[in-house]
């Protein structure tokens, strides 16, 4: 405003010094003004391989000379110490200094049994993979990704959890919790007695949600050692090879001792069986003396009356006759 009142002074001075009409020189003043104008006035401005304008340049039409915009980051990108604006200036507008960069997440910050792989960077937009450490399951995204306000994503590393342990006959085991067994826990199995255990003893929860092993089983002693005992008893070739089967035996104390037990068992049932058999036998000839005597008893009777009688007849029939 002060420098259009000097140029309005200016021109009627200029009007009253040379006597110029007044319409001749409000043409000149006009086409100085618009000349002057389009030279200071600046285009819109540019954004930049790394950052826009400010929302409010949106709204401005002009860029007279002096003008200044902010320039602001990309979305994902920082700014690093530096200008952010720019300036009209001679009809054109300053460099642009403002240094925009990546925005770095970093490494992500350690959970609980959960491993980030973060060889794809960790700058905006990168992913890092998310796994879980040996005995632990994925809930939730196997990938994190980087934004502007850091990772993304949901991830929960779990304890991987067995089944409650079976029960065996003739047996119990000694898992009392009602929460099944996790990872690394162990279940412990014992035998009643008279019965022997075959199998694992100790069955652990493993890496997989299963058992190492089946849980074993109960087997009464007598029963689980007659098939040694037919073996030992059977033909030289069928020793041969059931040798494996005493070879294992060798190293097991407690097949061992139930063969043991069975061949005892063996003896005294044979032992057994012949007390048996003598009784019977002298049984049977006590039986069969008296029943020979009997007969003979009976037999030597019925001999001795029939003599008589005949013997009685003749001196009966002489008698008769007398």
């Amino acid at each position: 405003m002060p420098r259009l009142l000097a140029i309005m002074k200016l021109i009627f001075g200029l009007a009253n010094g040379t006597h110029m009409n007044i319409s001749s020189l409000l043409f000149f003043f006009c086409s100085y003004t618009l000349v002057w104008r389009s030279e200071a006035e600046c285009p819109r401005p540019q954004r930049g391989n790394t950052s826009v304008l400010a929302e409010e340049v949106y709204l401005m039409n002009q860029f007279p000379e002096g003008t200044n915009v902010t320039l602001v980051c990309r979305i994902g990108l920082v700014k690093r110490p530096s200008s952010d604006a720019i300036f009209c200036k001679n009809g054109s507008w300053t460099p642009i200094e403002i240094i925009c960069e990546k925005f770095n997440c970093e490494v992500p910050r350690p959970r609980p049994n959960m491993i980030f792989n973060t060889t794809g960077g960790t700058l905006f937009g990168d992913v890092a993979k998310v796994t879980c450490e040996k005995g632990y399951q994925m809930r939730g995204t196997s990938y994190w990704q980087c934004y502007r306000n850091g990772w993304v994503g949901k991830s929960q590393c779990l304890i991987r959890k067995c089944k409650l342990p079976l029960n065996v006959d003739n047996g119990m085991h000694f898992w009392a919790s009602s929460d099944p067994p996790t990872y690394g826990e162990s279940v412990k199995y014992q035998c009643d007695k008279g019965y022997v255990l075959t199998g694992n003893a100790t069955i652990q929860c493993s890496e997989t949600g299963g058992y190492d092993s089946p849980p074993p089983e109960c087997k009464d002693i007598s029963t689980s050692a007659s098939p040694t005992s037919t073996a030992s008893t059977s033909s030289p070739s069928s020793t041969e090879a059931a040798a494996p089967k005493d070879k294992i035996i060798t190293h097991h104390p407690e097949v061992t001792m139930r063969q043991e037990i069975h061949d005892k068992a063996r003896h005294r049932n044979k032992d057994f069986d012949y007390l048996l058999v003598i009784v019977g036998v002298v049984f049977l000839s006590i039986v069969g003396s008296i029943g020979a005597i009997c007969l003979h008893r009976h037999f030597f009777k019925r001999k001795g009356s029939y003599n008589t009688s005949e013997e009685l007849k003749p001196k009966l029939f002489i008698f008769q006759n007398a």
